[in-house]
């Protein structure tokens, strides 16, 4: 049998107002005797509130919902770990839908969260999203506000989540070059991934302000796995008929896929090709060679865009503010500097 505030109160020999104010709460004209005598209630018996119940009264779900492309990349699984950190320290529920990349399951999703009364929304997208869902980022009328983790792709002026990417990218190149690699190839992702072009950018920058010719075939477009990046690394290799002496791969899930291309070619990491991936994800530190990558702060994004949620759901006619997050080269063992 569940129990109920009734019973409690029957248990504590209070009244049903008195449990409930102090299980909201707002006990504070209570004695602590009178606290003390609740709660050991509640403990002994495990009582659990009816959310479903409560939220019909206080109007609070205390429910997060949260779109992802992909549960299973690495990724987005650092970055829900990051949100529900957050949440869970203040009682949230975080609602997970994942679209496997479908753009009409994204916005199905986002219109059965509305439906089922989060407060709030966070969308981790590399899509632009219909405007009808980008007004809700106004906060007006106490709409439900979004936090957008898709590196500013979509135009708003507020609650950005922006990674330096063109810089992470340019000392990553910096470091090649400065190891005396001139024949440097890169791997990007099919299409405009987050934005990724800023990636991109930064390695062409960093060839040119070095006065190093770009070579068309150094680049091949991949993606974002383990599996694109072996794929692209066998191409690349075939391309460029093993010319490359250093590979940067967009993501650490594509460097991953380029060891096995290169070990498959009979090549060797780093004495024959050096390697830099980016992400700085907890795996990318158990390969052989450790990979050296570019570190991303993942969990704190998922983290902030939790806090920025949660921020406006409390404070709704406040402007979300906008957070830079740093990258840092993480040197390791999978760059060799040529003689």
């Amino acid at each position: 049998m569940k129990l109920t505030i009734k019973d409690i109160a029957s248990k504590a020999g209070v009244s049903i107002t008195t449990v409930s104010h102090i299980l909201n709460d707002k006990g504070g004209r209570f004695s602590e005797e009178t606290r003390e005598k609740v709660l050991k209630v509640v403990e002994e018996y495990n009582y659990k509130p009816d959310y479903v119940a409560r939220s019909m009264v206080t109007k609070r779900s205390k429910s997060i919902g949260m779109i992802v492309p992909d549960v299973t990349d690495f990724f987005f699984s650092k970055l829900i770990e990051g949100v529900e950190t957050y949440l869970n320290t203040l009682g949230y529920m975080l609602i997970l839908c994942n679209s496997k990349h479908d753009k009409e399951q994204e916005e199905k999703f986002f219109y059965e969260l509305v439906h089922r009364a989060v407060e709030g929304i966070i969308i981790a997208t590399p899509n632009i999203l219909p405007k009808e869902i980008m007004k809700t980022c106004t906060k007006k009328d106490k709409e439900i506000p979004i936090v957008l983790v898709d590196m500013a792709k979509n135009e708003r002026d507020e609650g950005k989540l922006i990674v330096e990417e063109r810089k992470g990218v340019y000392e990553a190149t910096s470091y090649l070059i400065e190891s005396n690699h001139r024949k440097i190839g890169f791997m990007k992702e099919v299409g405009e991934y987050y934005q990724l072009s800023e990636r991109l950018k930064g390695y062409l920058d960093c060839l040119e302000e070095n006065n190093i010719s770009v070579n068309l075939n150094y680049i091949v477009e991949s993606y974002l796995t383990i599996e694109g990046g072996y794929k692209g690394t066998k191409k690349l290799l075939e391309q460029t008929e093993n010319d490359i002496t250093a590979l940067i791969c967009s993501n650490d899930q594509m460097a991953m896929g380029a060891y096995q291309a290169i070990y498959e070619s009979g090549l060797k990491i780093p004495d024959d090709i050096s390697i830099i991936g980016f992400d700085g994800l907890d795996t990318s530190r158990y390969l052989a060679p450790s990979l050296t990558t570019v570190q991303q702060p993942v969990f704190d994004i998922g983290f902030f865009a939790a806090k920025f949620v949660v921020d406006a759901i409390e404070n709704p006619y406040i402007k979300m503010p906008t957070k830079v997050f740093p990258t840092k080269l993480i040197i390791r063992e999978s760059v060799k500097a040529i003689d």
